[in-house]
């Protein structure tokens, strides 16, 4: 059985989040971080010919061997939550509240996290699905999501926006389940790998005794 994405997201603690030029572009991204170690991934509909880029990485495995969760954001209408779907999207996020694609998510039973930033969408977000993105925190700032999880102690929050990666820390230590960058993270393979190394908290039993498959 397949780890659940929101389980993946919270062990990884950082989930990058890709703007690209083009497919190819998103693809070798992907790539890169794959190989330096991340497993969860969220490309956006901002980048031209994202559902292809997502079928191409969907099928790609980590470093270890585990199947590549790659997620689809800036979803906003049901049209692209059921392309995302269709093109091997792990898991759907919008930028902020999205009936349309909370929908399909329901109906589809795909794991959905829903963008908001007040209080009662944040609320609205994770009672719905569970899962919730704060966008754009840093407005709020790490003290925000702090007051969120006074009272909703139970929600998988994500804050992004604005966050570079020398603040992870301060965010997950203020209750952040993950932290969603958009840029900031190295390009050179070993700083790459050593970020995700320093976060990575252990998925669950099944994927720490897992032994490393070969990659397609």
């Amino acid at each position: 059985m397949s780890c659940h994405p929101y389980a993946v997201i919270a062990a990884q603690r950082l989930l990058p989040v890709l703007r690209n030029a083009d497919a190819d572009g998103a693809v070798r991204q992907v790539t890169a971080l794959l190989a330096a170690g991340c497993r969860a991934v969220e490309l956006t509909t901002s980048t031209p010919g994202w559902a292809e880029a997502v079928t191409r990485t969907a099928p790609l495995t980590d470093a270890h061997g585990r199947r590549a969760l790659v997620g689809v954001g800036t979803l906003t209408t049901a049209a692209q939550a059921e392309a995302a779907l269709d093109a091997g999207a792990a898991f759907l996020v919008s930028p902020y509240p999205a009936p349309e694609v909370r929908e399909v998510a329901r109906r589809r039973a795909a794991a959905f996290v829903e963008g908001g930033f007040t209080p009662g969408e944040i609320a609205s977000a994770a009672r719905s699905g569970g899962a919730a993105k704060v966008f754009p925190a840093h407005v709020g700032g790490p003290r925000f999501v702090r007051s969120l999880k006074a009272v909703l102690p139970e929600a998988v929050i994500i804050p992004t926006g604005g966050i570079r990666p020398g603040d992870v820390h301060e965010w997950l230590t203020s209750g952040a389940t993950a932290v969603g960058i958009g840029d900031g993270l190295p390009a050179d393979p070993a700083e790459l790998a050593a970020v995700f190394a320093e976060l990575a908290l252990p998925c669950c039993a099944r994927c720490a005794h897992r032994t490393p498959e070969p990659r397609p």
